[in-house]
């Protein structure tokens, strides 16, 4: 039987050590496969290619003006466009992932407000358990939020219920999680 000597069995060790240091390094940085498969843009104003296993994504409409500006980290939410964009000043370019989303029957005010609480498991308003949940505001006795169902569903959200809940895929749902932490300001434009 052969031996393994014991510098090729240390070699192997570090190897496989900065591996995984290397692989939680880009994840803390928010820039792991879920970020990079989450149809990145390439700038402000151009609208996001769809992913190669996209083909058939609907378009998406560019980052309005009043997303682009500002000097903090953002997720903009837009009611009528249905539409994410998850912005980053400090990155290049800046707008980091956009994506399509399915709102709940209420829409919250316009306005800007700030991540207050997250969830990685949940039970929806509509009783479907969905994960990844970032709230951001409350009104009226509806708490506002992004998240995905964990079955993957993204039905239209039922008119007679009083929902909040915005739903994503479940790859742009952990997009928006790695990118969101408590503290974060959400844009909700009209």
């Amino acid at each position: 039987m052969a031996r393994i000597s014991p510098g090729v069995t240390v070699g192997a060790l570090t190897l496989g050590a900065l591996a995984v240091v290397a692989l939680l390094a880009v994840q803390a940085e928010g820039t792991g496969p879920a970020v990079a498969a989450a149809r990145p843009v390439a700038s402000a104003s151009a609208t996001a290619a769809p992913s190669p296993s996209a083909s058939a994504a609907p378009s998406l409409a560019p980052l309005p003006a009043a997303g682009a500006t500002g000097s903090t980290r953002r997720v903009v939410y837009s009611i009528g466009a249905r539409q994410v964009w998850l912005v980053d000043p400090k990155k290049n370019p800046q707008l980091v992932a956009a994506f399509t989303v399915e709102p709940g029957s209420v829409s919250p005010n316009p306005g800007s407000y700030t991540v207050y609480s997250r969830s990685a498991t949940s039970a929806g308003t509509d009783g479907r358990q969905v994960e990844h949940v970032v709230r951001f505001t409350q009104q009226s006795g509806t708490v506002f939020g992004f998240s995905a169902a964990v079955d993957g569903a993204t039905p239209a959200a039922d008119p007679n219920a009083k929902t909040g809940g915005i739903r994503e895929t479940r790859q742009d749902a952990q997009t928006l999680w790695d990118f969101a932490p408590a503290g974060t300001r959400v844009l909700v434009v009209a």
